[in-house]
């Protein structure tokens, strides 16, 4: 059963840093496409950052271009989040996903199959 777990959400002050990271347990992240997604109260879920297959680009929503930065560990089997420069409209609930398959997924949430239960960053002052 494939299960992803992230970690490292919380409260940081704009202009902050934060690291956000998925762990998978019956699943290679790196023969995969890997994204993160994020969901703010009221909004649609929508797509921040992904590798778009096992040695695909990078992809990057346009509101987080030049602030956030998706990498992966293959040896700890891990993919990261890093959130630099952070912003009160980056508050959401942060998510990775997987797909199922070996094609490519970019930052639809439609080409996930696997994801995580989430865990909540919050800018404010």
């Amino acid at each position: 059963q494939v299960q992803l777990v992230e970690a490292g959400g919380g409260l940081v002050q704009p202009g902050g840093s934060l690291r956000l990271s998925c762990s998978a347990s019956s699943f290679t992240f790196e023969w995969y496409a890997v994204g993160w997604f994020r969901q703010a109260p009221g909004k649609e879920r929508e797509g921040v950052a992904c590798f778009s297959s096992a040695h695909g680009s990078t992809y990057y929503a346009d509101s987080v271009k030049g602030r956030f930065t998706i990498s992966r560990d293959n040896a700890k089997n891990k993919v990261y989040l890093q959130m630099d420069n952070l912003k009160p409209e980056d508050s959401a609930v942060y998510y990775c996903a997987a797909p199922m398959n070996y094609g490519s997924a970019y930052l639809s949430p439609n080409g996930y199959d696997y994801w995580g239960q989430g865990t909540q960053v919050t800018v404010s002052s």
